[in-house]
């Protein structure tokens, strides 16, 4: 587990508070952009076909406080966080009433999807969810808990569960280095830089599978 650090100079959520932007979609982007860095926390299997997707999509709970209940949401990645930030509200503006295991209804999650989410009630020292399935899934699992201040910092508990067969402990150092690099400076994804539109460039859809590059020297 560990704890990321909000208190730094600019707080990140000072900045977004700022700028006008909610915490909850900020931490999504912000999780997804950086395990989309890394091809081993995108690995996926199709058909018997071991590959990667080219971007990941958060798949997240939303809180009915009617009932007190979930249901599962997902948004489309954007590498704009700008862009994604408005998608997201209008998700929850369309979808967010809607009760059931899928919020979007007649809508399965894409198969890019994976799991992040956050318990905002609770501040934990340990968190992991498994799966019991016998199909591969290789897709890591991000859980947040609650924020709590701590030496003039605001701290924030973070799991990450993830397939060993397809992420090692190296793979686990570099997504919470980056994570909290990003966190830092948060600033300078305020603003729309996209060239071209998404991150998938030139190569549409979103949610694209890809093979992994054979090593050099392999043979066919």
């Amino acid at each position: 587990m560990l704890e990321m650090k909000f208190g730094r100079d600019p707080r990140l959520r000072a900045v977004l508070k700022a700028a006008g932007y909610r915490f909850f979609p900020a931490y999504l982007w912000l999780v997804t952009r950086t395990l989309g860095e890394q091809q081993k926390f995108k690995a996926a299997e199709t058909d018997g076909v071991l590959g990667y997707y080219n971007v990941l999509t958060p798949l997240y709970a939303a809180f009915h406080d009617d009932d007190k209940t979930f249901s599962l949401m997902w948004t489309e990645y954007d590498d704009s966080f700008p862009a994604f930030h408005a998608a997201y509200l209008a998700d929850k503006a369309r979808w967010g009433g809607h009760h059931g295991v899928l919020a979007k209804e007649g809508q399965l999650p894409p198969p890019n999807a994976y799991t992040v989410s956050c318990l905002p009630w609770v501040s934990f020292r340990h968190f992991a969810a498994h799966s019991c399935e016998s199909k591969a899934y290789y897709f890591p699992s991000v859980e947040a808990g609650k924020l709590y201040e701590r030496d003039g910092k605001t701290w924030m508990p973070l799991s990450l569960t993830c397939h060993h067969a397809a992420t090692d402990g190296y793979h686990v150092d570099r997504f919470l280095t980056a994570l909290q690099t990003a966190a830092d400076s948060f600033e300078r994804f305020l603003q729309d830089r996209r060239k071209g539109g998404r991150e998938c460039g030139s190569r549409p859809p979103c949610g694209l599978f890809c093979l992994f590059s054979a090593p050099t020297g392999a043979r066919r």
